[in-house]
């Protein structure tokens, strides 16, 4: 969504900009990635550029491409994120880690991925607080803003971010 005027980062940029926080983004996300696809580009995309913060949006591709047996398993996401962490800790860049996003469906406590989600989640948010690293929760916004109106809809096609998506996301980060 980096291309997209109304995505969470350009959402961010600008929100940033108006409070008089200018920064220059690198916009680095590729569409699809997972966290070995991520980790294996971290240097030459990201920290060869010397940022001081990143944003690190990362699980939902590692869970949805399990169905095609292309996914990365919660064992192999746990050691490719601890190394995208320390390599970022090395580099004395900042990560704010973003917890993966829920799949809209019609019933999504009952969703599959979902419920394969929940585990990622969950040790995000444990490593993000074992390592003092800023967390911006949007799995549990998501679940709040489905809570309260089941037939609101964040996405555009259960999983990539629509419009009310995208400023979740951005308030997220912001917050």
């Amino acid at each position: 969504g980096q291309q997209n005027p109304g995505g969470y980062v350009n959402l961010t940029i600008r929100a940033l900009a108006a409070e008089g926080i200018n920064v220059k983004p690198v916009k680095a996300g590729v569409s699809g990635h997972k966290s070995d696809n991520m980790l294996a580009r971290l240097n030459r995309d990201v920290l060869s550029r010397k940022p001081r913060w990143m944003t690190l949006s990362c699980g939902v591709n590692d869970v949805w491409h399990q169905d095609r047996n292309t996914g990365v398993l919660l064992e192999d996401y746990k050691a490719n994120i601890t190394k995208i962490l320390d390599t970022c800790a090395a580099s004395n860049c900042t990560v704010i880690v973003l917890t993966a996003t829920m799949f809209e469906s019609r019933e999504p406590e009952k969703d599959k991925h979902n419920i394969k989600l929940a585990p990622y989640n969950e040790w995000l948010r444990a490593e993000a607080k074992r390592r003092n690293l800023p967390l911006a929760d949007l799995n549990a916004a998501m679940w709040a803003a489905h809570e309260k109106d089941p037939k609101a809809r964040l996405t555009c096609d259960g999983v990539h971010m629509g419009a009310a998506g995208d400023c979740l996301m951005a308030h997220g980060v912001l917050t």
